[in-house]
């Protein structure tokens, strides 16, 4: 057969356009040849186009979805939580997302009760990056760790609700495995080098091959990140401890500085290169500081440096970046996916270790990750007690399914914890997974987070020697 010119080729398709002009103006000449056959496709692809519209149901069959309900359940089963739960017009159908901002929870209350759920009610909960857009640029007044926590709460239960529609887990629903499971660590700490040295072994007894390392500095109260021997599951859950006004701890850079370069010293001397370990300095250092520090533990070879600086100052990683070739890692206390920007495209940090649950959930991780895929960076969400089981199982949904992940930060729950709030990652041999369960595979029980009502508790706080506030 002769191979259709290109005029003919062009007039075929201006033809079929014109039929289909035709078809939408009611004006298609049905008594041509053929007409009714053309008029009957042509009016089903209007149908259908009409039928995928924003009102149309996620797939073929299934009818449109609304938001009927936005519950907001607040709990302290040994820490305080805040749980969203997203119920829909089809029947059984709802969602569990986390938005819990530690020692700020009521104010994200509120907020979700009192302005946000409002702004839900009747829409569709499948459009997920739409609401996500509408919820953080709609107000006018954006961003901020309440509003951000607030939304990623929102966010992680609509991903939970199309999962479970699509009968599939969320990793699924972003593209799928690319690898089978994701690697953890945890802490350990001590209030001198060989408890810490104690705890790591125990880490690694319990199979972990990645581990974070803090000791208790010597002349300074209340050193941040050494719960003693303490277990992780009695680690987690703080709130008896933290009732009453901010715990002040006390913190001076030269002790702290001259200590930790030796309690690496030290645990690599005992264990020897096979573990890797982590360091956080929790944003107590200036400039300088992180990057004598940095400098001073390049010998070890730390896996990464945690969150040397504060926040405010990110320009400041070039010094570091100047001065030492230890990995570095930050974010914790980003929120927004646009803090991440400057030090993922100037490669100045090794990993990205924000929040999801206080950057706005699983719609704004993958594009920071995507973002950090380009400049070789890394991820390390943030994974602390102090936010629930479906923001550390929305971690591991996101760590399964990008390519650039890095490491997982996480904790054992308590009892506790795990009768209210169900479900979440499980470790094992060194790495995180989660199961095939629809959606994030987590869930809330009401009745039981009854059992346990909101208990005031604030995060410590830190001043000098000479009494002045420094960062905790």
């Amino acid at each position: 057969m002769d191979k259709p010119s290109s005029d003919s080729s062009r007039a075929g398709r201006r033809g079929f356009l014109g039929l289909a002009g035709a078809a939408a103006l009611g004006r298609l000449p049905l008594s041509h040849p053929g007409g009714w056959r053309r008029h009957g496709f042509l009016m089903s692809m209007t149908s259908a186009a009409e039928n995928s519209g924003p009102r149309a149901g996620s797939a073929r069959g299934l009818p449109p979805l609304k938001i009927t309900d936005v519950r907001v359940i607040v709990t302290c089963p040994d820490r305080n939580y805040v749980v969203v739960k997203i119920s829909t017009s089809e029947a059984g159908l709802y969602g569990v997302g986390d938005a819990t901002l530690n020692g700020r929870e009521l104010a994200v209350a509120e907020d979700l009760r009192q302005h946000i759920a409002p702004l839900l009610i009747g829409r569709d909960p499948e459009r997920i990056e739409d609401t996500w857009q509408y919820l953080y640029r709609g107000p006018y007044w954006r961003g901020g760790p309440v509003q951000m926590t607030a939304l990623a709460g929102v966010d992680l239960a609509l991903w939970d609700i199309k999962g479970k529609r699509a009968g599939m887990p969320v990793y699924q629903l972003l593209g799928g495995r690319t690898r089978i499971g994701a690697l953890a660590y945890t802490h350990a700490s001590g209030r001198d080098f060989a408890e810490v040295e104690d705890a790591v072994r125990h880490a690694i007894e319990r199979g972990f091959k990645c581990v974070r390392a803090q000791v208790a500095i010597p002349g300074l109260e209340g050193t941040y990140g050494t719960a003693g021997a303490k277990p992780a599951e009695a680690a987690a859950g703080r709130v008896a401890n933290m009732a009453s006004l901010p715990q002040t701890e006390v913190f001076e850079p030269a002790p702290y500085l001259s200590t930790v370069p030796r309690l690496f010293e030290h645990l690599r001397a005992k264990l020897g290169q096979e573990v890797e370990l982590l360091h956080d300095c929790h944003e107590k250092l200036d400039p300088i500081q992180a990057a004598r520090l940095a400098h001073d533990l390049e010998p070890y070879h730390l896996f990464f440096l945690e969150d040397c600086l504060r926040p405010e100052y990110k320009e400041s990683f070039r010094l570091i970046r100047e001065h030492s070739t230890t990995p570095l890692a930050m974010g914790e206390l980003f929120n927004s996916l646009w803090d991440c920007v400057p030090l993922i495209k100037e490669q100045l940090i090794d990993y990205i270790r924000c929040d999801l649950g206080h950057i706005g959930g699983i719609t704004a991780a993958r594009k920071v990750a995507a973002l950090a895929e380009l400049f070789q960076v890394r991820t390390a969400w943030h994974g602390p007690g102090d936010i629930g089981p479906p923001t550390h199982a929305a971690n591991v949904h996101v760590d399964v399914s990008i390519p650039n992940f890095g490491i997982q930060e996480m904790v054992f729950f308590p009892d506790a914890a795990r009768e209210v709030i169900s479900g979440g990652p499980e470790f094992k041999d060194g790495y995180m997974n989660v199961s095939d369960a629809p959606g994030l595979g987590c869930d809330v029980n009401e009745e039981a987070a009854k059992k346990y009502p909101y208990r005031r508790s604030y995060l410590p706080t830190a001043r000098r020697k000479d009494g002045s506030v420094h960062d905790w």
